[in-house]
């Protein structure tokens, strides 16, 4: 996928005067965080295995090279292939290596966000091979020709109509003629059509929601029975997954699988819970002939104990941007990349760097709900005001800011100074405005009062009310 992050201002502009686009944000907004929070509501112990999932991921990147080694030991011992990349452009010669081995003219997918990230299907395609997303948002957006929108659910942006319309001008030519409206049907056309895919594919191509050291088994969650069709009918299996997916062993992996879907789809479990461990075995009734993973660093080596070590815990549930206001206001195509909201404003700069992605960790509120709702703890504000820092020090924001902030800075470096102008800023405002009850313009505000009003300071200020106080208890 190309990036497009220098262009956020841009597309953000443009999301908020896209009415299809609003509404179907604001039709799925309270469906994700309703069901969350009766998801949890519902278990009381949630926030107990939260603190203990964080204590999983953490020893397991403090001990990462152990597990990876051990969990390499096992793939081989049930007949697999480990295949180790540094780079994304060494993940895909891998996987097109295996694929032509196999003579792969059709490859089917599960959805994965990493192979999105590694910008597989265009090599593949590029060598010839036809590859066929399977999951049903990826299936929309692949026809669309669009990146996905929401990591668990790709296709959120679209409407009802816009995928019949989508169905109608792709599927003639499998003699699917009619243009249906209803979801049921939309769901069966798109079934009848993968299932001919699913038969006929060479290689099955699916990512790992988690790895397990202990078996050497891979793990994916779905509410499609796409993923298991794709990891078990064609003759060679390949898993891409991130190094960070590792779990030492099956007992923790079943703490991480209960906050996952309750964070993710206010769900108690997926659908399908999926574990692969090696090839077709001779008493199996079906599998694969070959089982390859392809383990992908692309820099999240060189996290690792550094200040973006954390980020290593996500799981990709979803549930920062579902709680976002800055990504429900503009959805994820305008991030312009893999990974929208909060998580992608922190992955984004890390995997692609700051020069060109500088303006995604500006596009928070810093409100803390990513974190407040994250099952693994992750401190997203932090992490965010870190990029921001990097970004300062490089020079990297326009000279104007840069100067705006120093003076600010001095200010607040003087405490006496920045409370005599502050508190008579404050009280020429309230006086001014007190009439108004908002002002509509102000210099160095424009931004804020271009699209709305703001309010004017009433009465005393806080610390003018505190001294108050403190003479007069």
């Amino acid at each position: 996928m190309q990036s497009t992050t220098h262009q956020f201002k841009t597309k953000a502009v443009a999301a908020l005067n896209n009415e299809q686009l609003q509404r179907a944000l604001k039709r799925t907004k309270g469906h994700f965080i309703d069901k969350r929070r009766a998801a949890v509501d519902a278990l009381p112990e949630f926030d107990s295995l939260r603190q203990r999932a964080k204590e999983i991921k953490e020893h397991t990147l403090a001990h990462l090279d152990f597990y990876l080694e051990r969990f390499e030991t096992q793939v081989q011992a049930q007949g697999g292939q480990v295949h180790w990349a540094q780079t994304p452009q060494q993940a895909r010669a891998q996987i097109l290596q295996i694929c032509q081995a196999a003579q792969a003219k059709r490859v089917t997918k599960g959805k994965s966000m990493v192979s999105e990230e590694i910008n597989l299907n265009s090599a593949l395609e590029a060598a010839g091979i036809e590859v066929t997303e399977t999951d049903l948002g990826e299936y929309i957006i692949q026809l669309a020709k669009e990146p996905p929108s929401h990591i668990i659910a790709p296709a959120v942006h679209k409407s009802r109509d816009e995928v019949a319309d989508l169905f109608l001008a792709h599927h003639q030519q499998y003699g699917l003629t009619q243009r249906l409206s209803e979801i049921p049907q939309l769901v069966n056309e798109a079934r009848q059509v993968l299932r001919a895919k699913f038969l006929t594919a060479d290689v099955g191509i699916t990512g790992a929601n988690f790895l397990i050291a202990e078996t050497g088994s891979t793990v994916i969650v779905t509410n499609e029975g796409n993923g298991d069709l794709t990891n078990t009918l064609p003759r060679v299996h390949i898993v891409v997954a991130g190094i960070e997916k590792m779990v030492p062993t099956l007992e923790e992996v079943t703490t991480l699988l209960r906050i996952l879907a309750r964070s993710a789809t206010g769900q108690e479990i997926t659908s399908y819970t999926t574990f692969s461990t090696g090839k077709k075995r001779p008493d199996d009734l079906d599998g694969p002939q070959e089982f390859h993973v392809v383990l992908i660093d692309n820099g999240r080596s060189t996290w690792l104990g550094n200040e973006f070590h954390e980020m290593l815990r996500c799981i990709r549930c979803g549930a920062c941007m579902n709680h976002c206001p800055v990504y429900s206001s503009i959805g994820g195509h305008a991030y312009g990349w893999v990974y929208p909201g909060p998580m992608g404003s922190v992955l984004t700069p890390l995997l692609l760097g700051l020069s060109t992605t500088r303006d995604l960790p500006n596009a928070s509120t810093l409100c803390g709900r990513c974190e407040a709702v994250c099952p693994l703890l992750i401190p997203l504000p932090k992490l965010l005001r870190y990029l921001r820092i990097k970004e300062y020090r490089a020079h990297l924001m326009p000279a104007k800011t840069r100067f705006l902030l120093s003076i600010w800075a001095f200010y607040a470096k003087h405490p006496r100074l920045y409370h005599f102008f502050a508190s008579r800023k404050m009280r020429w405002l309230a006086h001014w405005g007190r009439k108004r009850g908002a002002f509509r313009y102000l210099p160095f505000a424009g931004n804020w009062t271009a699209t709305r009003d703001l309010p004017a300071p009433q009465g005393e200020t806080f610390i003018s009310q505190w001294q108050q106080r403190q003479e007069h208890p």
